[in-house]
């Protein structure tokens, strides 16, 4: 009797349990689809000529002269922008803007400026005006010359009112000054160049990583409220990239060099409010955040800088 019962049982289950299981298969299957196509869309297709004048004559790069920054000049000058090179030093800004016309026939205009002051707006202020600015690369940033306990930092107070000069203020206030002729206009890109080490936590970078994660958060808060004006405002979020920044000096796959980088990143401008920039980079995102359990990543970043900094550190005393 009880295993009539259970038989019976099993077939008033059946088709309900069909239906869940079909209704799941479906899904996951649509969900991937989806997830295809819009790879397909982002990495391979790409966003065509998205990125040109037609936003607007000027583009300005923070950082310029150097790996990532002076890479987003080239590309954006080859895509036939005029560009307005903001960074430290003359000398390289003269030997960037000279070559940039020589190579791409652009007009080009340069700023010399210390985003670790914090005086320095007025002036940029008034260089940009009567510009129209279709693109905006906030990319100037500093990182620890070396990984570092927080309190053991060389010189902390003044490293961190630098570092939050440099990484955080230096967007906020550029895109103060750029953004409201582009919203007058109702187009413009503002490129605001974060880090993978902004996604999550960083020991012993965990200012730098705390800065970036700021950035994170203030493009994608600024991207819901401008994106019905016709602002394209993404936060760039590269993993390594062989630049002087990183110490990295030979490329590979997951290291590219920043010509290979930014030639990828700005494919993915208007297809993606949030972006890695660079399909291998994407994939690490992708098990970082998804994948692998946070606290573990928090665990490996922490074993992997406490052993760059124990060989920083040996490297000093044997000089």
């Amino acid at each position: 009797m009880e295993y009539l019962n259970v038989v019976k049982m099993l077939q008033l289950a059946e088709t309900p349990l069909y239906w869940v299981g079909a209704v799941t298969t479906a899904s996951l299957a649509l969900w991937l689809l989806y997830h295809i196509f819009s790879g397909f869309r982002i990495w391979v297709l790409g966003n065509g000529d998205l990125l040109s004048p037609k936003l607007g004559k000027w583009a300005v790069v923070t950082g310029a002269t150097d790996g990532i920054g002076k890479s987003y000049a080239e590309e954006l000058a080859r895509r036939g922008f005029s560009i307005m090179l903001i960074s430290r030093s003359q000398e390289k800004l003269d030997d960037v803007a000279k070559s940039l016309e020589s190579l791409y026939n652009v007009e080009t205009k340069t700023i010399a400026v210390d985003f670790g002051q914090i005086d320095i707006y007025p002036r940029i202020d008034a260089a940009l005006a009567g510009l129209e600015i279709g693109v905006l690369v906030n990319n100037v940033g500093i990182s620890y010359t070396y990984p570092e306990f927080f309190l053991h930092i060389p010189d902390l107070d003044n490293f961190i009112n630098t570092m939050i000069n440099v990484n955080i203020t230096s967007v906020c206030q550029m895109t103060r000054l750029v953004l409201p002729k582009m919203e007058a206009r109702a187009k413009g890109v503002i490129l605001n160049i974060s880090s993978a080490s902004g996604m999550y936590p960083v020991p012993l970078l965990t200012v730098y990583s705390s800065t970036k994660a700021f950035v994170d958060f203030f493009s994608r808060g600024l991207q819901a409220e401008y994106k019905c004006k016709g602002i394209i405002i993404q936060s760039v979020l590269p993993f390594y990239v062989a630049t002087k920044m990183t110490k990295i000096r030979k490329p590979t796959l997951d290291k590219p060099t920043p010509e290979r980088y930014v030639a990828a990143e700005l494919t993915t401008v208007g297809l993606q409010d949030q972006t890695n920039g660079y399909f291998p980079h994407a994939v690490m995102g992708w098990l970082t955040t998804v994948l692998v359990p946070y606290k573990l990543v928090i665990y490996f970043g922490m074993r992997m800088n406490k052993a760059l900094r124990g060989g920083y550190l040996r490297r000093r005393k044997l000089r």
